[in-house]
This record gives structure tokens, sequence and C-alpha cells, in this order.
């Protein structure tokens, strides 16, 4: 009987060392996510293995010391797909630049989530759909730039709480409504917004709502 024991044992040792070592990384198995809604007809991301245990060894991925991803960088890779809201469990994220691809649908509300974001580049793709509230609260963005897309809707008025914001560019899309002026929007030139045929320029407050002609 214990001989029969020892050799269950033996062979359930056996297989859990020859089985592939799934990474149980929570931010390895977002980027991973987002590999599988992406054709990569130049095969930039041939080094995404799910079975490593993290991603930081991965190409276009860049982590801190305590090995947490902190920049992702696809941008001009060729790459075509949707985002998918899975990005927004990289909560260590302080650059996403995912800029001159193909990629089409809709920004992921779920970016709001990467509070430690200096950087979104996401400019020169197919989006399309809105630019969602949600990115109001990423506090530390610095730099936002979603120019050249198919984006639609009026400018969230809640970004003017970015007081860290420095760059924003929404040019060449089709916006409607009218410019903000508060806060960070003061500061920011009309290049920044031009070639939105439905946007009114700046507010004008008490006078004009924000979203008018949308």
């Amino acid at each position: 009987m214990a001989a029969r024991v020892l050799a269950a044992l033996l062979a359930l040792a056996l297989a859990v060392s020859t089985a592939p070592a799934r990474a149980s990384n929570d931010e390895g198995d977002a980027l991973y996510a987002l590999r599988q809604r992406l054709s990569d007809p130049n095969g930039v991301l041939q080094s995404w293995d799910p079975t490593l245990v993290n991603p930081c060894t991965w190409f276009h991925v860049t982590c801190d010391q305590a090995s947490r991803v902190v920049r992702l960088d696809l941008g001009n890779s060729n790459v075509s797909g949707s985002i998918g809201p899975e990005l927004g469990r990289l909560v260590n994220l302080r650059y996403l630049e995912l800029y001159r691809n193909n990629l089409d649908g809709e920004i992921p509300k779920e970016l709001g989530n990467l509070k430690n974001l200096i950087s979104l580049d996401l400019y020169a793709n197919k989006l399309t759909g809105g630019i969602p509230k949600s990115l109001s609260k990423l506090d530390s963005l610095r730099f936002m730039r979603l120019n050249n897309n198919k984006l639609t809707g009026s400018i969230p008025r809640e970004f003017a709480k970015l007081s860290n914001l420095k760059v924003i560019d929404l040019s060449n899309n089709d916006l409607c409504g009218t410019i903000p002026v508060d806060g960070p929007f003061s500061t920011f030139p009309l290049r920044s917004f031009e070639n939105n045929s439905r946007l009114n320029g700046p507010e004008l407050q008490g006078l004009v709502p924000y979203d008018f002609g949308c």
C-alpha cells in the first residue's frame, strides 16, 4: 500500500515539474490578453511568452527594479485590432505608447485606472467613439496625444482638473462642442484642437453650452 502511495506521489511530482509554468503575474496576463487582440504582421510580439514568471523580458515592455511594468512601447509597430480593457490592470504603468498603428474601436474607460500614467500616446490610429471621462482621474498625466483618429463627441470638462497636464493634442478628429478654458486649457494653443470641423472654438462661459453643435 505504501509503495502505491509513494508511486502516485512521484508521478504527481513529475507531472507538476514538466508542466509549463503559467505566469501568475497579473500584468503579464493583461499584456498577453492585449496580444491576443492584436494582429501582428511584423512579429513584434513574438517574445511575449505567457509561461514566464513576469513580462519584463518581453520586447517593447519596460519594468522597474521591482519587476513592475512601467512602460509599454508599441509605437509604429504596424499592429491592428482593439486596445481592450485589460490594460487598465497595469496600475504601475507610466508610459503608454501605441501611436502610429492601425488600432480601432473605442478607448477603454479602464485606462482611467492607470493612476501613475505620465504619457498617453494613442495618436495616428483609427480609434472611434468618445474620449472617456475616466481619463480625468489620471492626476499624474502630463502628455495626452489622441490626435489623428476618428474620435467623436465633446471634450470632457473634467479634464480641466488635470493640473499636471502640459501637452494635449486632439487635432484631426471629429470632435464637437466647445474647447474648455479652465485649468491647463488656458495655456494650450488652438492648434491642439484644429481640424475638428464640428468643434466651435473656446467656450463662452454662461453663453454657449459646452456640447453646442454635438
